[in-house]
């Protein structure tokens, strides 16, 4: 699948999954919410791993290691951290919050891989997280800071610095030769089983009794949100790397914006066009060939006057 199709498909998803994740707050409690969820999305991955036969055996217990931490950091705790900052956040301050994870790859990738980054990327990120806080704008100026407030932002920040890291074990597992859909179903695998073992010695309980929307939306937050959504994800992570592929977090408000003025009959204030137009040109100045940047606004050369 070509690049540009793995960035379309990972952004409509995952911006969608926004709205999808509203059906599943005030039914069932969350960690058990997040057991069902990736135990669905472990076994659609191993039955399709299965099915392709793949090779699922072959790795060492260094791999499974980084499996489990695989699991921890992008299918688990992240999730876990992020719902419960969300308990005492707006969803504005939370999709700011997580939009740091495109600061935060981009400071991993250096520091874990010694992976020069252009400048562009730099401005790109500054961007694209100056849109989100204009988009949000109107949210953020009415948010009252109280203990609660600082309490979850320290938690959705810790979510997504975890994120990060599970997005360099990713890469980690990438470049030790691991696919992508062996390693994500290993890693969903164990996170279901982390999970379950969570909610078996907790005062928690597996419970069933949830309407018809929590359970289609936990269906397609199952096979959408997680299977599709974060193989498209690691494959662009390997294929054109986190600093670039990471820019897909702050795309995803734009389309939560977009699903709100169609569904809930969002109004658009200036903020939002400013927000917007931030978002697109640091999306495309972080994607855009170094050599075309360069290009743009190198100045063309004086032609010499030729005389009569």
């Amino acid at each position: 699948m070509r690049n540009w199709l793995l960035y379309i498909v990972t952004v409509l998803i995952w911006g969608s999954t926004w709205l999808a994740i509203e059906f599943q707050l005030g039914q069932v409690n969350e960690v058990v919410s997040l057991f069902y969820r990736f135990a669905i999305s472990a076994l659609c991955m191993w039955g399709f791993v299965i099915w392709r036969k793949l090779p699922m055996m072959q790795f060492t217990w260094i791999d499974h290691g980084f499996f489990i931490l695989l699991a921890v950091g992008n299918f688990g705790l992240n999730y876990l951290l992020l719902y419960w900052a969300q308990g005492s956040l707006t969803s504005a301050m939370a999709s700011i919050a997580f939009s740091f994870m495109l600061v935060l790859n981009i400071l991993n990738t250096r520091l874990f891989f010694a992976k020069p980054i252009a400048l562009k990327t730099y401005l790109g990120a500054l961007l694209g997280v100056s849109g989100i806080v204009a988009l949000f704008w109107q949210d953020l100026s009415a948010a009252s800071f109280s203990s609660a407030t600082f309490v979850g932002l320290v938690l959705a920040l810790t979510g997504t610095f975890i994120a990060s890291l599970g997005n360099m074990v990713s890469i980690r597992n990438s470049n030790q030769g691991v696919g992508v859909l062996e390693g994500n179903a290993w890693g969903m695998l164990y996170s279901s089983i982390l999970l379950g073992l969570y909610v078996l010695f907790s005062p928690l309980s597996f419970t069933v009794q949830a309407d018809v929307s929590y359970w289609s939306s936990l269906l397609y937050l199952a096979i959408f949100g997680t299977v599709i959504a974060f193989a498209c994800y690691f494959s662009l992570l390997k294929n054109i790397g986190p600093e670039r592929a990471s820019y897909i977090i702050v795309l995803f408000p734009v389309v939560a914006v977009l699903l709100s003025t169609w569904f809930e009959g969002f109004t658009w204030q200036t903020n939002t066009f400013i927000g917007f137009g931030l978002i697109c040109l640091g999306n495309l100045l972080v994607l855009m060939p170094k050599q075309l940047v360069v290009k743009l606004i190198r100045r063309p050369e004086p032609q010499p006057i030729k005389a009569n």
